[in-house]
């Protein structure tokens, strides 16, 4: 069987990628850190990635989730301070996100939870990060 182009999964590719990989239900820290290696492997990637490793990076980022909430959950925090963890996650400063509340002042009086997060620029930050604008409300 070939890889048929169209973005279908070739069956024999995927399974061994499945049989290499091994990913399961994470039961301790020791699969959570072997699997999130994994990923990182697959993410480097980038666009070079197949598609029955972008399957697997799938199934892998879901089985991560899981045992994230389970073990690590995030607690609730403000919007300020979620915006400020996707900024210094992504080495991100102030200056580059101004374009998203349209001044430095608000940026900086948002970014510094003096000023609440309207919906549009909730919008706008979940478009920007690639996050559910929830996140920021």
């Amino acid at each position: 069987m070939t890889a048929i182009v169209s973005g279908k999964i070739d069956s024999r590719k995927y399974g061994r990628l499945l049989a290499k990989t091994l990913p399961a239900v994470i039961e301790n820290e020791k699969e959570y850190e072997r699997l999130l290696a994994e990923v990182n492997k697959l993410l480097k990637k980038g666009a070079r990635i197949s598609v029955e490793e972008e399957k697997l990076l799938d199934l892998m980022s879901r089985l991560i989730e899981d045992y994230e909430e389970e073990h690590h959950p995030i607690p609730d925090a403000p919007p300020h301070a979620v915006l400020q963890m996707f900024m210094e996650d992504r080495g991100l400063r102030q200056k580059d996100i101004v374009h998203l509340f349209g001044s430095s002042g608000v940026a900086s009086e948002v970014v510094n939870g003096k000023r609440s997060i309207s919906k549009t620029q909730a919008r706008a930050l979940g478009k920007f990060f690639n996050v559910s604008p929830e996140l920021f409300i």
